[in-house]
C-alpha cells in the first residue's frame, strides 16, 4: 500500500494543535521534526548518544502525518484542510503551511529513524532503538530495545515518557496491567520488565504484529498477552493498573467500561491528553466515579492518574457540583 505524507510546517507554539489534528483525522502516528525539541533532549542529558551538531532553533517545527491511500483518504484530506484553515484564522501570527508527497510503505518505516536515539526515562528505564549501540549499562537499568516500525510509541514523545514514568511508579512485580492502544508495545514491555503480567491490545493489527516482535526482542513475550480488537474482545478479567496513552476523546469513550477493566483498588493512567482538553477529561472521570490523584504535564501534554473515588472516601456529587 502507498501512503500520503502530509508535512505541516508550523510555529513551535502550534506543535500540539497540529499533532492533535493529525490524530483526530486518523493518523496512527506522527513524526515531529523540531530543532528546539532535539536541543532540549541534548541539553537535558536525556540523549546520551547523538550525532546532531550546532542545532539552531528556528521557531518552527515540521509535523508529518501519514494516511493510507484508501477510500477514506479524500474525506480525511478535506477535514485536514478545514482544520488548517481554522488554525490560520484563530492564530494569524502562526506560520502554517502544508505539503503532500507520496511515499512507499517501506520508506515511511525508515524516514524517522535518524531522530530516534537512546533515551533515559524515569529512574531506571533506558529506551534503545535496535539500530543504535550503547555503552555497558548499569545493573539497575531496565533496558528496552525497540523497533516501532509503523506503530506509535518510541519513548521520545512526551505522552509516552509521562506514561513510562508513571508505570515505573505504580507497577511492581505480580501486578496485572492492561495496555489499551499498545502501538509499538513499549508500555506493555516496560510493565513486563518491571515484573507485571500484561494484557495489551490495539485496533490496528499491524501495531499488534510490531508489538509482538518487540516483546520477543525483549524476552517478555510470555508475560504479555497481545490481541487485536476493542476492549470487550481483547481484555479478560480486571487489572491493578490500566494504561491508555491515546487521545482525550478515546479516553472519555473508555470510561464507561472502566468498572469492568479496573479493580476497585486499581489505578488508571491516562495520557495523550492535550492541555486544552484536560478539564473535559477530568470532568468525565469524576462523573464516572474516579478521583484524579495526580496530574503531570510535559510540553503541553498531560497525564492523569486516577483511582475509584469510593476507595478514597470522596463524595462524587460534591465534586461534580464544585466542577
Amino acid at each position: 500500500m502507498n501512503w500520503l505524507e502530509i508535512a505541516v510546517t508550523v510555529s513551535s507554539e502550534g506543535e500540539e494543535a497540529v499533532t492533535d489534528l493529525f490524530y483526530r483525522i486518523g493518523c496512527q502516528g506522527v513524526v515531529v521534526e523540531s530543532p528546539e525539541l532535539i536541543k532540549q533532549y541534548i541539553d537535558s542529558g536525556a540523549w546520551d548518544y547523538h550525532e546532531f551538531q550546532d542545532l539552531k532553533p528556528t521557531g518552527e517545527c515540521v509535523i508529518k502525518g501519514y494516511l493510507p491511500e484508501d477510500e477514506r483518504l479524500e474525506v480525511r484530506l478535506v477535514s485536514l484542510r478545514e482544520e488548517i484553515l481554522m488554525l490560520k484564522g484563530l492564530f494569524p501570527e502562526w506560520t502554517v503551511r502544508a505539503e503532500t508527497i507520496k511515499v512507499k510503505e517501506e520508506d515511511w518505516a525508515n524516514e524517522w529513524k535518524r531522530y530516534f536515539k537512546p533515551i533515559r526515562v524515569g529512574k531506571h528505564l533506558l529506551i534503545k532503538p535496535t539500530w543504535e549501540d550503547v555503552d555497558k549499562v548499569d545493573e539497575d537499568v531496565v533496558l528496552i530495545e525497540l523497533d516501532p516500525g509503523m506503530a506509535f510509541g518510541t519513548g521520545t514523545h512526551p505522552t509516552t515518557t509521562l506514561c513510562l514514568e508513571a508505570i515505573e511508579e505504580y507497577v511492581s512485580k505480580g501486578k496485572e496491567v492492561f495496555d489499551i492502544g499498545t502501538g509499538s508495545g513499549i508500555l506493555a514491555i516496560a510493565a513486563a520488565k518491571l515484573g507485571a503480567k500484561v494484557q495489551a491490545a490495539d485496533i490496528d493489527s499491524l501495531a499488534v504484529t510490531i508489538a509482538e516482535k518487540n516483546a520477543r526482542l525483549n524476552g517478555v513475550q510470555d508475560l504479555i498477552r497481545l490481541e487485536t480488537g476493542n476492549l470487550g474482545e481483547a481484555f479478560k478479567g480486571q487489572a491493578d493498573v490500566v494504561v491508555a496513552n491515546i487521545i482525550a476523546d478515546v479516553i472519555i469513550e473508555i470510561l464507561p467500561q472502566l468498572p469492568i477493566l479496573l479493580k476497585r483498588d486499581g489505578v488508571f493512567i491516562a495520557s495523550g491528553i492535550i492541555k486544552s482538553r484536560v478539564d473535559d477529561v477530568v470532568h468525565k472521570m469524576v462523573q464516572a466515579g474516579l478521583f484524579v490523584q495526580e496530574q503531570k504535564e510535559d510540553s503541553g501534554w498531560v497525564l492523569l492518574v486516577a483511582s475509584w473515588a469510593s476507595l478514597n472516601n470522596i463524595d462524587i456529587q460534591e465534586v461534580i457540583e464544585e466542577i
